[in-house]
């Protein structure tokens, strides 16, 4: 069945992989930049940015009018910061959640009436490993990932009576632009920075294991699986088996256990 798609955050990496794919799989796809690059002829480009209402409004209108109907609403779009709880910049913590949070519920909040009135849809929010467990010195990103979690399950139970299905996409590390994008939002690291030595060290970790990670186009074909399953769940954790292994150990250790491996990872030590 042919579905229109409307996806955020095509440019590159996962929103690409997964607009093309979808796109040559028949379905009528459209697909959101904040400028203009350069995607294929078959994904039609939108530009819109999530911290300005008009711009999402006029997307949606812009899919609306041509196709009368959206199927499938896809939240991929989103930001990365770096940096200690304490000393991270405030104007980076505004854009974390009005990009990845504020700015989904409003794109969100505008497609509702298109799907109740088109008898039902789907929407597909992507969340993190880091929406289940909160990820040093990338705080924010996990806080903003944490409320997409609560949003979505409140959502799903809203909309359920409509016809509407919400599903969580967690994904663990793929080789995406994610390093390159949060070296624009990392707070400032001086040697005068309390923060300074174990910050640089987990940053060094979360960099490696973003290099070190999956495909995208894993995540795009299993994406596109979900789109057309009949009766997908509501949650899909897409992730290395020690990914996984950790999302379990987060639900059944003691906190401070769970806690202490996690730091661990990051080589983060409780020692001054």
């Amino acid at each position: 069945m042919r579905r229109v798609i409307l996806i955020t955050g095509i440019s590159s990496g996962f929103g690409k992989q997964t607009s093309l794919l979808l796109a040559e799989k028949g379905h009528c796809v459209y697909g959101t930049v904040r400028k203009p690059s350069g995607v294929d002829g078959a994904v039609k480009v939108l530009i819109m940015d999530l911290t300005d209402a008009d711009s999402i409004r006029r997307a949606v209108s812009a899919v609306v009018e041509k196709e009368g109907r959206i199927d499938v609403l896809i939240n991929n779009a989103g930001m990365h910061t770096g940096g200690p709880v304490e000393t991270s910049p405030a104007e980076n913590i505004r854009l974390q959640m009005e990009t990845s949070f504020m700015g989904m519920v409003s794109l969100t909040r505008e497609v509702l009436p298109v799907m109740r009135a088109g008898g039902g849809g789907t929407i597909i929010n992507i969340s993190s490993i880091g929406g289940l467990m909160g990820l040093p010195f990338q705080g924010f990103y996990s806080a903003a990932k944490y409320a997409v979690e609560g949003f979505s399950e409140a959502l799903r139970m809203e909309t359920a009576r409509f016809n509407i299905r919400v599903i969580v996409i967690n994904p663990g590390d793929f080789h995406t632009s994610n390093s390159a994008n949060r070296r624009g939002y990392l707070a400032p690291s001086g040697t005068e920075d309390p923060y300074h030595v174990q910050f640089e060290r987990a940053l060094s970790v979360i960099e490696h294991d973003e290099a070190n990670g999956g495909d995208p186009a894993v995540l795009a074909r299993k994406l596109a699986r979900i789109v057309e399953c009949k009766n997908p769940r509501q949650r899909y954790i897409i992730a290395t088996a020690d990914q996984k292994l950790a999302v379990l150990l987060k639900r059944i250790l003691p906190g401070k256990v769970f806690s202490a491996i996690l730091a661990s990872h990051y080589g983060i030590s409780r020692k001054r």
